[in-house]
């Protein structure tokens, strides 16, 4: 199915969910509301390492402070933004989040960080002490639809702090592009997903050689 296209005042932007009845109106489109998730999280958890096996003495596991994640302006809504060319932006007209991508995407990291048992994971601003500190950032969460069906592309920027050492221990950015399997809004919504969980598998092996 094409999203259906309007032409606001300050752009283009898609129009797009599912049809509802009310009395005599038929047609009349209705928001559809989608939960960005992590399929991951849907698998076995893995062993903490600070639980003992076999007898064997659990090591200490470091604590890591998770902050927020912070998003550029336009991506600061529960809109979904999708883009149909080079340095331009449009928001779905129909089709929206449940939260706002920055802050579901750092609850989503706290989920996926913690139960692999590298770290205990916490969110910073509170009374726990941590060793390290991760900061991140959205930096580009969209639809590319400059052609179809598109995909969906991420842009995150992580720091790694050394909090007893006041260091940087490391700085990278994380990629992510995944092609829609339909030109609409649950297409992107699914691809968004999977483009999560990839940039998350990347953070946490990013993590892990900084331990």
């Amino acid at each position: 199915m094409k999203p259906a296209l309007f032409l606001p005042a300050l752009g283009l932007a898609l129009g797009l969910a599912g049809c509802v009845n009310f009395g005599e109106r038929s047609n009349t489109r209705t928001v559809v509301n989608y939960v960005l998730n992590d399929p991951a999280l849907n698998d076995p958890a893995p062993v903490r390492a600070d639980v003992p096996q076999d007898g064997m003495a659990a090591r200490r596991v470091p604590t890591l402070l998770v902050l927020d994640t912070t998003t550029g302006g336009f991506y600061d809504t529960e809109q979904i933004v999708f883009s149909r060319s080079a340095g331009t932006r449009g928001q779905y007209q129909f089709a929206r989040w449940t939260e706002r991508p920055g802050k579901r995407f750092a609850d989503l990291m706290r989920a996926r960080l913690a139960r692999l048992g590298a770290w205990n994971v916490s969110a910073a601003g509170g009374y726990v002490r941590g060793d390290m500190l991760l900061d991140t950032e959205l930096i580009e969460f969209y639809h590319d639809a400059a052609s179809e069906p598109g995909q969906m592309r991420l842009v995150l920027r992580a720091e790694l702090v050394d909090l007893k050492q006041r260091t940087l221990l490391g700085r990278r950015v994380f990629e992510q592009q995944v092609p829609l399997a339909t030109y609409d809004a649950a297409g992107a919504a699914q691809a968004a997903n999977l483009a999560v969980s990839r940039a998350l598998d990347e953070l946490a092996a990013w993590l892990a050689m900084r331990q």
